[in-house]
Parts: C-alpha cells; sequence; structure tokens
C-alpha cells in the first residue's frame, strides 16, 4: 500500500469500523495490504474478514455495485464468499480519514486452506474451471438494479492508463501496450462472450476443502471477455510456479493446465472456441496492467532481486510481444470436443 495511504489508516479507525459490523471480540489479524487492507476478525465466535479500501481506489458506489454482483452470485448457489451488513444494515460503510474516506465492508470467511503450487494437481485445476464456467455463467442472468451503479468496462480502469505510472524512458513498452490496448478493444463484445467477471481468479483468491473451491476478492471485477476470466488461472499458476525457469517448461506446464482447467470450464459454461485462441492476448494485457502496478505500488529503486526479475522478465515479454507460454489451444479444444461426443 502507498505509504501516503498507510499513514491515515488509524488504530481508531479500524476500532470505529470492527464496532459497525459487530467485530470487536478478538484483535484483528492483518491478512494482506496490497490494495486493500483485509482483517481477520470475529463475531459471535465466527471468523470474518473485515475490508478497508481507501477512496483513492475506489469510490463508494463502485464498491457497492461489487456487492451486489457478488451477492447475486452467492445466491446462484455460485461457491464464493458474500458480504454481510452491517449492524445498521448497510454493506458499506464510510470512514472520514483527513479529507478522505476508508470504506468498510465484512465477507464471509472461505471454508478450507489456501493453495500453494506444491498443491497443484490435475483435480484442482478440473474444479478451477467449473468454477469459472459457474461464474460466467450465472453472470448472463445479472441484471443491475437501477440503484447500483454500473461497474467499470476493462478499459475504464486506472491501471490501463499505463503512460500514467510507466517512467517517461518506457517509451517503446508504452507504445507496444498502446498498441495491445487497441487491438483488444476491436475484439467484439456480445452476451454470450462478455460480462461481469471477477478478473482475478488465482490461487492466491481462492481456498479449497474437500475438493470444494471457494472464491474471494471480487475488488476487480470489471465488464470484460469471459475469455480472460479463463486466461488469468492460467497465467498466475505459471507465474507462481517459480520452477519453471524456462519457457519451454512453463509452456508444458501452461499446456496441461489450461487443458484439465478448459474441461472443467465446459461443464459448466459454453464459449465460442474463437475466444479461447483469444487467450494468448489476455496474457499479454496482464503482463502490460502488472506492469503498472508495480510502477504503481512499489519502490522499485528498494526493491528486492526477486521482484525486479518478475519486472524485468515482464517488461521483456512486452517488448518482444511474447505471451508468458505458448499452448496449443486447438490441439486441446480437439481433445476436449472428442470428450463431448
Amino acid at each position: 500500500m502507498e505509504e501516503s495511504v498507510s499513514r491515515l489508516l488509524t488504530e481508531e479507525l479500524i476500532q470505529k469500523a470492527l464496532s459497525l459490523f459487530a467485530a470487536t471480540e478478538k484483535e484483528p489479524k492483518k491478512l494482506g495490504d496490497f490494495e486493500n487492507y483485509a482483517f481477520e476478525v470475529y463475531r459471535n465466535g465466527i471468523p470474518f474478514v473485515l475490508r478497508l479500501t481507501h477512496s483513492s481506489h475506489r469510490a463508494m458506489d463502485q464498491i457497492e455495485s461489487e456487492l451486489d454482483w457478488l451477492n447475486f452470485l452467492s445466491d446462484q448457489k455460485v461457491n464464493v464468499c458474500r458480504a454481510l451488513p452491517s449492524i445498521s444494515g448497510n454493506y458499506v460503510e464510510a470512514l472520514v480519514s483527513e479529507d478522505t474516506f476508508f470504506y468498510a465492508c465484512l465477507f464471509k470467511k472461505a471454508n478450507g486452506k489456501n493453495v500453494r503450487t506444491d498443491d497443484f494437481n490435475d483435480a484442482l485445476f478440473y474444479e478451477w474451471g467449473k468454477l469459472v464456467g459457474k461464474i460466467n455463467h450465472a453472470t448472463k442472468n445479472y441484471q443491475k438494479p437501477d440503484h447500483i451503479t454500473k461497474r467499470p468496462e476493462w478499459d475504464e480502469e486506472d491501471l490501463v492508463l499505463i503512460e500514467k505510472y510507466l517512467p517517461a524512458d518506457d517509451k517503446v513498452v508504452i507504445e507496444k501496450g498502446k498498441a495491445l490496448l487497441q487491438q483488444i478493444q476491436q475484439l467484439e463484445t456480445n452476451p454470450d462472450s462478455y460480462g461481469l467477471i471477477h478478473s482475478d481468479v488465482h490461487s492466491g483468491n481462492f481456498f479449497i476443502e474437500n475438493g470444494e473451491i471457494e472464491v474471494f476478492d471480487f475488488d476487480d471485477c470489471s465488464y470484460h471477455w469471459f475469455a480472460s476470466d479463463i486466461a488469468i488461472p492460467i497465467y498466475y499458476a505459471v507465474w507462481f510456479n517459480m520452477a519453471l525457469e524456462s519457457k519451454e517448461e512453463r509452456s508444458e506446464f501452461a499446456q496441461n493446465f489450461a487443458r484439465q482447467l478448459l474441461k472443467g470450464y465446459y461443464e459448466e459454461n459454453y464459449i465460442d472456441p474463437y475466444w479461447i485462441r483469444q487467450i494468448p492476448l489476455f496474457f499479454k494485457l496482464r503482463d502490460l496492467t502488472l506492469y503498472s502496478v508495480f510502477h504503481k505500488k512499489e519502490d522499485l529503486s528498494k526493491a528486492s532481486e526477486r521482484l525486479l526479475k518478475l519486472v524485468s522478465d515482464i517488461k521483456n515479454r512486452l517488448l518482444l510481444d511474447e505471451a508468458i507460454a505458448d499452448i496449443d489451444f486447438e490441439l486441446i479444444m480437439k481433445e476436449i470436443e472428442k470428450v463431448d461426443k
């Protein structure tokens, strides 16, 4: 989190948020602080997650629209961590901090445990795909209430404004990034391929218990192509697996991961194979987004060797117009078609 935001989050403000959601039984345990502050808290002996979002990151009406869609998915029996109201019956509570705000929300805590790369296996990849398919399928029936603000389109997000965060000497990356954005903006949109998506279903955003996945962190949800929701799990599974040092190793792993993921996905939602072939574009878009994130959130002059290598690898892929892994999606789709027959 930026230092300018961190100094505004006082102990008094945290305690106020806890009282608004009647979660004052134990000292809150910090779970994360990258784009939002998340704390494990307790109410009536049950663990929940309290999230505090600064107004520089999201407006209150955008959080309300996130939670409306999240709870819609929960009502549709998708395994997500729904939001719960405060003691005043509000899903979002605003807390003043100097001339800014923090917005507090409470969520069900996911059952089970987080997944590490050592836990990766075909059964997990298959269930992962089923979950993404369920989200994409359910959202086709989502009707935004009139009083709820529409979530942003993918290209309205702040991090797409690459010139805002990238240094001026990254001119070539900026030019290539703009060309990529223009290419994606020309893609067709229709209800069978485009709608509200989670945008970040990687292994850090779900827990698993008895083979069942429960997903959380819908902060990045936006109107986007469903193919991007498929691309992101593959991208991060490769990115998190530091043992995959060469592109050949990454591609071999990604081929199998994508195969199992798509088998699960197609059991829950149909998407035209044309969009599967566009997934490398969304790999590149995530590279561009992360490159912006790191320049926004991190002081790279003080970064660790590991982070500097990650940023350098992303930059090289952007300059070479390469995807993080090469996958034969045509082969995968033929295999899935044979299974369906």
